[in-house]
């Protein structure tokens, strides 16, 4: 008889569970990386006007879409087949609310990349380098609450949490300059509008980070974090919400 056929049942459903806990951590991890890329590459390409870059970065999209899809079955298999529990359950939830942000965030780095063939052809505002600046802001974030992710560190998902504040604060400047900018010289005008977009964008996936780090902390603490901050200026987020991923041209 051989050890597998001596092995209690019970330690082969356990050693299943682990290791689908795995395989669920590993998709995680690769798709947080995706879109770790996907952001950077889509902000170098608006920076250098680089059309072939934007391209790759329209095609990445489909990855971040397949593993999405992967961590989606692979939580419906394990909550119809181990019933988990308490932190196990949190953990299991949290990886597929979390993997939706992601997937989301991957769709804002598309709009952006999609936006980079209009701006060749036009002229190069000074106000480039501040959505630069908001999207490189909006990056250090996003690797932040990935570290805390892998490290299931609360402090850092809280120190995200409330670096959504200054995201929100800058971009309302940048909208306002870019707004300066379009009245003073109508020449301007239609690429400082795809410039507001893009950075719509950005203020929206540091949105989708504050969420992730939401739920990393009610994941690892069973506690949700209270609502203290309100947006710094409404006027912004409300003109352009009409950039959702499904409907950006």
């Amino acid at each position: 008889m051989t050890p597998e056929e001596t092995e209690p049942p019970h330690n082969h459903i356990v050693k299943a569970y682990d290791d689908e806990i795995a395989r669920l951590n590993q998709l995680f991890t690769e798709m947080s990386g995706v879109a770790e890329a996907q952001l950077d590459g889509a902000l170098r390409a608006v920076a250098r006007r680089d059309e072939e870059m934007a391209d790759q970065i329209r095609l990445g999209d489909r990855r971040l879409d397949t593993l999405d899809t992967e961590i989606d079955a692979l939580v419906v298999r394990m909550l119809a087949l181990r019933q988990p529990v308490a932190n196990d359950l949190r953990l299991i939830i949290g990886m597929l609310r979390a993997s939706s942000d992601i997937e989301r965030i991957g769709d804002y780095a598309k709009n952006i990349a999609k936006r980079v063939p209009a701006l060749v052809a036009m002229p190069v505002t000074p106000h480039t380098r501040s959505v630069i600046r908001l999207g490189r802001l909006v990056q250090a974030m996003l690797k932040d609450v990935f570290d805390a992710y892998a490290d299931q560190d609360i402090a850092k998902a809280i120190s995200v949490w409330e670096a959504d504040e200054e995201v929100d604060e800058l971009y309302t400047s940048v909208f306002r300059e870019l707004l300066t900018y379009m009245m003073e010289d109508p020449r301007y005008i239609t690429t400082c509008t795809h410039m507001l977009f893009i950075a719509k964008n950005l203020e929206r996936i540091g949105d989708h980070a504050t969420n992730i780090a939401e739920t990393l902390h009610y994941q690892v603490s069973g506690e949700r974090l209270d609502e203290r901050r309100s947006k710094a200026d409404e006027l912004g987020p409300d003109m352009l919400d009409g950039d959702s991923p499904e409907r950006a041209p």
